[in-house]
């Protein structure tokens, strides 16, 4: 099992909101892999907008526990976030994607949780499948 867990928004929204196609698959994976999860600020503004005031407040609480980390910072990776969002236009990639997919990059024993399918297509350093957990 990987060291690191990265989550999208997709997870989060999973996780969060009972109503989505999802919860369970969320609610098992959340539970097989150690707290703290990373994620970019990205990945929050999407989730927070997303789930609005209920699943907005219980993604709060997960931040005010440290559950979930923001261990990536846009400033010093513009130039690679920049070059996938270019590479993946036709997809198109969002710009929460190309961070997590930089993230991948740079963290060597990782998985991320995701809901999206959009990340079995995209490649890391190139050709290299992104590791990540799909609900399908």
């Amino acid at each position: 099992m990987a060291k690191s867990a990265l989550v999208d928004a997709g997870f989060l929204i999973a996780l969060l909101n009972r109503g989505d196609t999802h919860p369970s698959w969320a609610v098992t994976q959340a539970s097989a892999f150690q707290l703290p999860w990373q994620s970019c600020e990205a990945v929050l503004s999407e989730a927070f907008h997303l789930l609005g005031k209920p699943g907005g407040s219980q993604l709060a609480t997960l931040l005010r526990r440290d559950a979930i980390t923001m261990t990536f910072t846009f400033a010093g990776q513009l130039d690679p976030v920049l070059n996938l969002i270019k590479k993946y236009a036709e997809v198109p990639m969002s710009f929460a994607d190309a961070c997590l997919i930089r993230m991948t990059e740079m963290i060597s024993d990782c998985v991320l949780l995701t809901t999206d399918s959009d990340f079995g297509i995209y490649r890391r350093h190139g050709r290299h499948i992104v590791p990540c957990l799909m609900p399908y």
